[in-house]
């Protein structure tokens, strides 16, 4: 049987875990969550924030690895950087978890449905 692949976006972690408990009774081939974000990087460290070794604002309050000078400026430019931002840490559809999943394709719409159920956005 061939397999298809879900994207599913959610607001919370635990959203996405219940819903791949549920997928779990499922044939499912692979399964991941994951948080993302519009900029990489894993973000600072609390610690060392008043030594002056942080590369742009953005990577004090939107957790960015910038890399150069630039893309500091850029990301700073951001309405998230001030804190003022009302769109959450995903952005304006507060969705930053990503749950990944490969069924086979007999499944698939048993795990659209599923993922639906849960909070998930397709």
């Amino acid at each position: 049987m061939t397999e298809k692949n879900i994207l599913a976006y959610f607001k919370s972690p635990e959203e996405a875990e219940g819903a791949q408990r549920k997928l779990q009774a499922l044939r499912v081939v692979d399964m991941s969550i994951t948080r993302f974000s519009r900029y990489p990087g894993e973000g600072y460290d609390p610690v060392n924030m008043f030594s002056g070794e942080w590369s742009s604002l953005a990577s004090l309050t939107q957790d960015a690895e910038i890399t150069n000078h630039s893309a500091g400026i850029l990301a700073a430019a951001d309405p998230a950087a001030s804190g003022m931002s009302d769109g959450g840490q995903g952005g304006p559809t507060g969705r930053d978890i990503l749950l990944t999943v490969v069924v086979d394709e007999g499944s698939h719409h048993q795990a659209l449905r599923i993922i639906e159920e849960a909070g998930g956005m397709l």
